[in-house]
């Protein structure tokens, strides 16, 4: 992973240990790590931090993976998540499944697997996001905007982009 861009992580779960333990083997791999304990603190981080991936634990108190799952999705709609859960079963699978997650993985997670599924999503995230930004740029051209209209349009593709 090491040769990869700085994949932006945002973990999310109520158990410190793991936390703590993603947390140090992401960073040594040269990644860029947030670490949150509920879904409520994930959501006030995507406001302030733009995010690759967000592996949310679908059980935790207050807001549950599901609902992060969302709310994140809203606030940045080309995040990639991966729900990660001890309570797994085709249910709780299907309702992630409903919004959009990348990859559901059942605690104990495999670390080795697990770096090679943010791998992949991140991959899916520049994929889409590309894709995305070059209807815009098209968009923008077909448009006949004027100068002013253009300058609006590209600080708005900054803030999709979280380009500052």
């Amino acid at each position: 992973m090491k040769d990869q861009p700085n994949i932006r992580i945002l973990l999310v779960d109520d158990e410190e240990t793991l936390l703590e333990y993603l947390s140090k083997r992401l960073l040594k791999q040269g990644l860029t790590v947030k670490a949150t304990f509920s879904g409520e603190q994930a959501i006030e981080a995507a406001k302030d931090e733009h995010f690759d991936v967000a592996v949310v634990d679908l059980k935790m108190p207050g807001m549950d993976g599901v609902e992060t799952q969302k709310t994140l999705k809203e606030t940045q709609p080309f995040l990639q998540c991966i729900v990660l859960t001890g309570h797994g079963s085709i249910e709780t699978a299907l309702e992630s499944g409903q919004q959009e997650a990348f990859q559901y993985l059942l605690k104990p997670v495999d670390y080795d697997n697990l770096v090679t599924v943010i791998q992949e999503a991140y991959k899916k995230k520049m994929e889409i996001q590309e894709t995305k930004f070059r209807e815009q740029v098209e968009e923008i051209y077909r448009s006949g905007l004027g100068a002013h209209g253009i300058r609006k349009a590209i600080s708005d593709l900054r803030k999709i982009y979280g380009i500052a």
